[in-house]
């Protein structure tokens, strides 16, 4: 029997969430499988991975292939690091401490990237949303002055009415009197 380190999909349509399992390779993608180990969501940015490493590195020293993936995964998060690094204790190479130590140094320094990425996403989205507010404020600005000028036009062409309607009031009057004071004469 084969046993695969690899995913299963869950999740809705277009926002996948995958469970990291071990399972025979002959089951099937969703199908039966024999532990869950993790989940990996990678709709997150970076993708969220929750990974029970030392299940991980027990299977993994029993023979469990992962799927390529997987593999990543696994690299990502120290596991495969750790695995080689116990390697080397057992041949001799390098005692526990310094194993350890080096696993250690490595974990920092990787979460020192992803926290890096984390503030510089942060900062990219307040640096957006500044851009954003500053666009709108001056389309609003613009928008402004469009209707204060079309207001000031309204108020000229209004002015220049009431002073047109005033001027032939005016003419109309001057006309009505001299026509009348005729008409009295004439009578």
């Amino acid at each position: 029997m084969a046993v695969k380190i690899r995913l299963s999909r869950h999740g809705k349509k277009g926002y996948a969430f995958y469970h990291i399992i071990v399972a025979d390779s002959r089951s099937p993608r969703d199908g039966r499988f024999i532990e869950k180990i993790g989940t990996y969501n990678p709709n997150t940015n970076p993708a969220t991975i929750d990974l029970d490493s030392d299940k991980a590195l027990k299977w993994l020293n029993n023979g469990a292939q992962p799927t390529d993936t997987c593999r990543a995964i696994l690299s990502y998060t120290g596991v495969l690091l750790k695995k080689h690094l116990l390697g080397g204790v057992k041949k001799g190479a390098i005692t526990e401490e310094i194993a350890e130590q080096r696993l250690n140094a490595w974990l920092e320094e990787k979460n020192a990237k992803i926290q890096e990425k984390k503030d510089k996403i942060q900062q990219e989205k307040k640096a957006g949303k500044k851009n954003l507010l500053e666009r709108e404020a001056k389309v609003s600005e613009a928008k402004a002055a469009i209707i204060a000028k079309k207001r000031i036009e309204a108020a000229q062409k209004e002015a220049e009415a009431k002073a047109a309607e005033e001027a032939d009031t005016e003419i109309d009057s001057a006309t009505e009197t001299p026509s009348a004071t005729a008409e009295e004469a004439n009578a």
